[in-house]
């Protein structure tokens, strides 16, 4: 039986991780009523320099297809956590961007990210998390 390549083991740990953390920080933030994958677009949209981003955008930024992002977010514009607003330069297409209930649910959930955050990597020093950092900005 031949061994794993370091590469091979990298990505399976990698992937468990991943599955772990999605799993542990997902539960965190159900008490908001809402998923992981729901947080990871609305910190998009916070995070985007005009607050409003086309749908493609969030598929890819957040490792989606396009039908999966809309999918996603058609429940939190039925809940008034996204909006649509009209694309500037390109009236065929939309843009969302958070609403004012989606800002102050994004605030909230924020520090209940942050702390399921630091509870999660408390177990790595300040320099050990800042290199795995820039280990993910190489391979991302």
């Amino acid at each position: 039986m031949s061994k794993e390549s370091i590469s091979s083991q990298f990505v399976i740990k990698n992937a468990l991780l991943a599955s772990k953390l999605a799993k542990r920080v997902g539960n965190h933030l159900s008490m908001h009523g809402i998923s992981l994958s729901e947080y990871l677009v609305m910190h998009h949209l916070e995070h985007s320099p005009n607050k409003a981003v086309a749908r493609i955008e969030l598929a890819e930024h957040i490792g989606m297809s396009a039908s999966g992002v809309t999918r996603l977010i058609a429940p939190m514009e039925k809940n008034h956590i996204i909006e649509k607003v009209a694309n500037p330069r390109d009236a065929r297409q939309s843009l969302v961007k958070l609403s004012e209930v989606g800002q102050r649910l994004y605030a909230d959930a924020r520090i209940s990210f942050e702390q399921i955050s630091a509870e999660q990597t408390s177990a790595l020093s300040l320099n050990q998390q800042e290199k795995i950092l820039e280990f993910y900005t190489k391979l991302i």
